[in-house]
């Protein structure tokens, strides 16, 4: 095969991997007067080109990111003085974001996808932020350096040793972050042999086909009370004043949070699967459907079932692993797992799954309803994969962990 520098760049660009690590920062008070300006003027630049481009193409125009920069830079100097006093990263990077937003607008139109065009970002509704490229920013031993700003006290220091791709300065609630993406050599897992059945619902979040589970914590049903305090102290206050923005901060405090509790939950939820096991096992969600249900859409909502499956999707296969799904119709909860009985007329409440096979071995046996939904999973991508036969459950092997006793 002739490797032209083409070919060798396709390569290269396969054979890595970009992360992203996401750090706290500890700005003064002046300095967080800075982040504010500078992510203020990101969000001038952007109403500004958007209110640029709607009109360029209502006149019959084809605009661009690019004639928009010219056009903003020409102006700039004389109308617009004060967004020198920030990066120049913060006026840039907006015209970029914009072109990508109306691709990606442009590209859902023609294959039949929902995208939203790009709208006006509003002071109070919008999250402030600005981006950093990976020549306008410089890291050292819990710092980082930002133009015409200096150093800012980082919570902790860079997770990866790589190339800085860049980095994007966010607000959440009342603290800033760094979000810093790093590109890393893909270097290949070592594959792991067993694997998993997964059945995840709104009673238990998780359930294993070896037994195990994780509750559901429901950390926004625990916390109702104090939302609706925080509200109630919100909208009693006057609009405009200083302690109705006191207030929206704590609300805001209240909801990052729960933000928090959960993502915590998840993510060391499926680290350690993805850790264990090489193939797992999951049914196909219309999670769309399922926040339909005006009855559960609060209770789906906060279980964050498809953050949950998305994470484990790319754990998973980061460790050289596979995610198969079945399909959605799959009487998995419906059949027993040893003889493929199926009650037909079972009911959501029935909790219990009781064969009423008499040549089964769990004939009148009472059995967990997803236990053994989760176990008809594994089986039928056992099936799917052709290794009905094999037995690579890991049940009582060295790699299973017990994830009720981690997690609780």
């Amino acid at each position: 095969m002739l490797y032209t520098e083409a070919t060798i760049r396709q390569e290269k660009e396969q054979n890595r991997m970009i992360r992203a690590h996401k750090i706290r920062l500890h700005p003064t008070s002046e300095q967080a007067t800075y982040l504010a300006r500078a992510a203020g003027v990101a969000r001038f630049v952007w109403n500004w080109a958007l209110a640029e481009w709607n009109r360029h193409y209502e006149a019959g125009e084809k605009p661009s990111a690019l004639t928009l920069k010219k056009q903003f830079n020409a102006i700039r100097r004389q109308e617009f003085p004060w967004t020198w006093e920030v990066t120049k990263n913060a006026s840039d990077q907006p015209f970029l974001d914009l072109g990508k937003a109306w691709t990606a607008y442009f590209d859902g139109l023609r294959e039949g996808r929902n995208v939203g065009k790009p709208r006006f970002k509003r002071k109070k509704r919008s999250k402030p932020s600005f981006y950093l490229a990976n020549d306008q920013l410089e890291l050292g031993d819990h710092r980082v350096w930002i133009p015409k700003l200096g150093w800012v006290n980082l919570a902790e220091n860079l997770r990866w040793r790589g190339k800085m791709t860049g980095a994007r300065v966010t607000k959440t609630a009342d603290w800033w972050f760094l979000s810093v993406t790093v590109e890393l050599p893909d270097e290949p897992a070592d594959p792991k042999i067993p694997a998993i059945g997964i059945d995840v619902g709104l009673n238990r979040l998780v359930t294993l086909s070896t037994g195990e589970n994780v509750e559901n914590q429901a950390f926004l049903k625990t916390s109702l009370k104090k939302l609706r305090r925080a509200n109630k102290r919100l909208h009693r206050r006057n609009l405009g004043s200083k302690n109705r923005e006191k207030a929206r901060r704590q609300l805001a405090r209240v909801h990052y949070r729960i933000t928090c509790q959960r993502d915590d939950l998840l993510q060391k939820l499926t680290t350690q699967i993805a850790a264990c096991y090489g193939m797992v096992a999951v049914e196909d969600l219309h999670l769309k459907g399922l926040l339909k249900n005006r009855c559960l859409a609060r209770s789906f909502s906060d279980a964050a079932l498809g953050k949950l499956l998305r994470l484990l999707s790319s754990k998973v296969e980061h460790q050289g692993g596979r995610v198969i799904t079945v399909d959605r119709f799959f009487p998995s909860s419906k059949t027993c797992h040893a003889c493929t009985w199926k009650w037909e007329d079972m009911q959501l409440s029935d909790r219990l799954f009781v064969c009423q096979n008499e040549a089964c071995a769990y004939y009148h046996v009472a059995q967990d309803r997803d236990h053994n939904a989760a176990q008809n999973l594994l089986q039928e991508v056992l099936r799917l994969v052709g290794w009905e036969d094999q037995a690579v459950t890991g049940i009582g092997s060295d790699t299973d962990v017990n994830l009720a006793v981690d997690l609780m």
